[in-house]
């Protein structure tokens, strides 16, 4: 699809838009050696591969479906001439909710001393009495092409697949790889919720699972016990740092994990703050190098079911000398009132920030508050120095932005969760 000629933004800040997409969206935008690589969010488009050399003109070299209707790919990652996406069940939470069919059932016919109609199934299930039979059939059909997808992009316009591993549950969501090792974020029999598996790339054509971590609870086949309802405690992805990984784990917080040794992942510390703080813990990731002669983490929590009168997701600044004991140094909030689409429709807080080191500064996604670009210099103070807000898309009340990335030339590429991929340059 050629590009759209450059939009701008309803309110922008320090920035130079240089073109859009006008794409289905997606999960994940990452860039490399001047080619972005899209993970969508809905079958049945999977990964498109465009060569952004030219910021102003990007073109699309490839596109790779996901392999079933059942299954999307909203998730991709490449190191070196490998490229790994994601499988995982499409519609996850909805069809979650079909294996609450039979237990739902069974208390409404307790509780009316009769058989229950479907419009009163479907309303304690929170879904319209026409999405039913769509639950029973998913429940039926079952799934179990979860996992994930090697590719070879050594010519990015033509990947090649190397190996589809399949994992367990529902797939893979979010995860981490380095030229060697997959940090694959993924449910596996025998646990409730994601765990961490680490896979050996050293052939990439055999992926070989190496290790395996959890937090206490989610190991269910050998007896543990989760505290906690549903999957609420779950890894959402753990990013690598030396030779630690940085894991933002859902309600459980932020953990620390040591990987000096790949074949025995070590818990080192733990910063949990739910409650009070009402949505989950989305990224974890320590800076390189240091600001302000501090060594930094950084947390995002994603604004998942906001509750009004709660805070909205917002960015967490941390101190991580001691990756034992992370503490907060500050806080970046947003208010309602930088976006006019705080209240229009879709969510309003963040969500992600580019997985990688821009100096000082954060560009992380706000959803209906656009990219918001954050300066560390003071960590104690975090500032904003720019911000874009794209035009929402048509049909849709507001812009959604959902991921984000910054390549080697300073260009940032903002994907929205439900329709198009924004280019332009931040000057501060």
């Amino acid at each position: 699809m050629p590009p759209s000629p450059p939009l701008g933004a309803l309110h922008s800040s320090n920035i130079t838009p240089l073109s859009r997409l006008d794409i289905p969206g997606g999960g994940q935008v990452t860039v490399q050696g001047g080619y972005a690589f899209i993970g969508h969010m809905s079958p049945p488009l999977g990964t498109s591969i465009y060569d952004v050399r030219d910021p102003r003109a990007p073109r699309l070299v490839a596109s790779i479906a996901p392999p079933d209707a059942y299954s999307h790919t909203h998730k991709v990652r490449v190191a070196g001439d490998l490229m790994i996406t994601n499988v995982e069940r499409h519609k996850r939470h909805f069809y979650r909710k079909g294996e609450r069919i039979t237990q739902v059932t069974e208390e409404l016919a307790a509780r009316l001393s009769r058989s229950p109609y479907e419009s009163e199934i479907a309303s304690a299930l929170g879904v319209s009495p026409y999405e039913i039979a769509d639950l029973r059939a998913g429940l039926a059909r079952g799934y179990s092409d979860g996992g994930f997808r090697v590719w070879s992009i050594e010519d990015p316009a033509h990947p090649r697949e190397l190996a589809y591993v399949h994992t367990g549950g529902i797939g893979v969501h979010r995860f981490d790889m380095d030229e060697r090792y997959a940090y694959i974020s993924t449910e596996m029999e025998g646990y409730v919720g994601n765990i961490l598996v680490i896979y050996d790339l050293a052939d990439p054509t055999r992926p070989r699972g190496v290790s395996r971590w959890h937090m206490p609870g989610q190991h269910i086949a050998a007896g543990e016990t989760p505290n906690w309802p549903g999957h609420r405690h779950r890894l959402h992805h753990a990013l690598r740092v030396g030779d630690v990984l940085w894991a933002g784990c859902w309600y459980a917080g932020a953990y620390t994990i040591d990987v000096s040794d790949i074949t025995c992942p070590r818990t080192l510390g733990t910063f949990n703050y739910h409650p009070p703080i009402p949505e989950p813990t989305h990224t974890f990731f320590r800076l390189a190098q240091p600001i302000g002669g501090r060594e930094i983490a950084l947390i995002i929590d994603e604004e998942h079911e906001h509750t009004p009168g709660q805070p909205h997701a917002f960015l967490w600044v941390m101190d991580a000398a001691d990756p034992a004991n992370v503490q907060p140094i500050s806080t970046f909030h947003l208010s309602e009132m930088e976006s006019p689409y705080a209240r229009t429709g879709g969510r309003f807080g963040a969500h992600q920030f580019q997985e990688r080191q821009i100096g000082s500064l954060v560009f992380a996604t706000w959803f209906a508050g656009g990219v918001r670009v954050v300066d560390l210099d003071d960590p104690t103070a975090p500032r904003e120095v720019g911000h874009f807000i794209p035009k929402p898309a048509p049909g849709h009340a507001a812009p959604q932005s959902n991921d984000v990335d910054v390549d080697e030339r300073g260009i940032v590429y903002v994907l929205d969760r439900d329709n198009g991929l924004d280019i332009f340059a931040f000057e501060n």
